[in-house]
Formats: C-alpha cells, sequence, structure tokens
C-alpha cells in the first residue's frame, strides 16, 4: 500500500481524468501518482457526483454569513461583542 502524499487540485483532476481513462483501475492510477488506492477511488466518486469543483480541499474554509444558520450567527455575534471589550 502507497503511503498518501499532499496533492493539488490540478493534480487530483489529472488523476481522475487518468483513472477514468483506464476504464477505473484505481490500482493501476494509484501505483503511478504514487497516493493509495482509496484515495483515487473516493476522488473518482466525488468527481462522479460533483465534477472537479468537489475535488477542491475545503477544510478551513470560512463560511460565508448566509451560509450560517441561526445559533451560528448568534455565536460569531457574541465573539464578536466580546472582542471589542
Amino acid at each position: 500500500m502507497t503511503k498518501g502524499r499532499n496533492t493539488t487540485w490540478v493534480e487530483r483532476i489529472q488523476i481522475v481524468l487518468d483513472c477514468l481513462g483506464n476504464g477505473k483501475d484505481f490500482k493501476k492510477t494509484a501505483e503511478a501518482y504514487e497516493v493509495s488506492y482509496q484515495q483515487v477511488y473516493q476522488w473518482v466518486r466525488k468527481y462522479e457526483n460533483g465534477g472537479d469543483e468537489a475535488l477542491k480541499d475545503n477544510r478551513g474554509r470560512t463560511k460565508e454569513e448566509a451560509e450560517l444558520s441561526q445559533e451560528e450567527k448568534m455565536k460569531l455575534k457574541m465573539t464578536k461583542f466580546t472582542l471589542t471589550l
């Protein structure tokens, strides 16, 4: 099993397209790009369900205020108020 490595969004797209071009040969693709079989499989599934945008790494992304729930908005207001004191 190959240990995973950091990849860019463009690399993930390239890996997925190569895998799909090879008839979904996850093992061969994983070995060629030195990433894990499971990761290639997950990227292909994400790509099939949401396109190349689904392959973006959104960890740490700050939500827009319109995306926040009422509870999250209240916590944000309380935090801002506390910081101004």
